[in-house]
């Protein structure tokens, strides 16, 4: 877990799946990440082994970053990050989910915390 754990480790390794990026382009894929954190988060994972930093003897010097094999064995992991995520986003809005949970504790004759919460709130008024 330290070699991909934080915010935005496993976000970079994902975008570097789609093949070697350079690192404006991984600024763009990755709008909330600042540049230094971006430049960290690359050092740290070059020197886990996991991304490879290429440096073409160019003018301007043009530096691509890409996943080696070791941290191509992560793909099954961020494929599953990734449909995980998308079921979270097309899940209904928590209080929706709440509410309808709260029905069926009612139906079940249980009382939720929240139930609990709100009743108190009313008979301190």
């Amino acid at each position: 877990m330290s070699l991909v754990g934080g915010r935005w480790r496993m976000l970079i390794a994902h975008f570097l799946l789609d093949g070697p990026k350079r690192f404006n382009q991984l600024r763009r894929d990755i709008p909330n990440i600042s540049q230094r954190m971006l430049t960290l988060e690359l050092r740290a994972l070059e020197e886990s082994g996991m991304v490879l930093r290429t440096v073409y003897p160019e003018v301007p010097v043009r530096v691509e970053y890409a996943l080696t094999r070791e941290g191509e064995r992560l793909k099954p992991l961020l494929e599953m990050l990734h449909s995980f995520g998308r079921w979270l986003k097309a899940r209904p809005p928590r209080e929706a989910a709440e509410s309808k949970a709260a029905g069926e504790q009612t139906a079940h004759k249980g009382v939720t915390t929240r139930t609990i919460k709100r009743m108190t709130k009313s008979a301190a008024k």
